[in-house]
């Protein structure tokens, strides 16, 4: 058995950086088109491609933002919601909403898909920090709005997955608590 320890200490010590911590420079395309290369090796059982990828600018994100802000109200969210949800947007340089866009199939459930997508977001987040980006994956009330989707150019059986933020960061948050292994594991022989 090989093992490349570099990747496995990698994973025990990866760390997400806060969207708000991120700034510029960001990826240029040719890094993003990396990214994405990494993020879309990915389990997919049927090769159905199961998701898809938009890359929002700043100032795509800024027009967003204000989507985000006027659809808040229009919900009839508090206005500290409102304003919260929509400077995610605003303050970001860059983000990639992972569309989970599901296949119909005979043989792959739509979970499998879900979980597929899900794994791109997981992955795009450890590509960007392996290449010594800042990045974190959110979602919120924003991705699973109808109209914020419907902004973004979705068809009806798509949703959002995450909105994964990357970008410059100058600083790494504190450590937090992680799970405890030994309470979330059951061993049967």
């Amino acid at each position: 058995m090989t093992s490349d320890t570099t990747v496995l200490d990698f994973l025990l010590t990866r760390r997400s950086r806060p969207a708000k911590m991120l700034t510029t420079p960001v990826p240029d395309r040719s890094q993003m088109t990396q990214l994405l290369t990494a993020a879309a090796r990915v389990p997919d059982h049927g090769k159905l491609e199961p998701w898809r990828f938009i890359v929002l600018s700043a100032a795509a994100n800024a027009k967003l933002a204000q989507t985000v802000a006027k659809r808040g109200a229009d919900l009839g969210l508090p206005p500290d919601a409102c304003d919260k949800a929509a400077a995610t947007f605003a303050d970001s340089p860059l983000i990639v909403a992972v569309v989970a866009s599901p296949k119909p199939s005979e043989k792959i459930p739509q979970i499998e898909q879900t979980l597929s997508a899900g794994a791109v977001c997981v992955s795009l987040v450890n590509a960007a920090l392996a290449s010594g980006w800042g990045a974190c994956w959110l979602t919120g009330w924003a991705a699973m709005d109808s109209d914020i989707q419907q902004d973004l150019g979705l068809a009806p059986q798509e949703w959002i997955a995450g909105f994964v933020h990357i970008g410059t960061s100058a600083a790494t948050p504190p450590e937090r608590p992680r799970p405890d292994i030994d309470t979330l594991t059951e061993w049967r022989e």
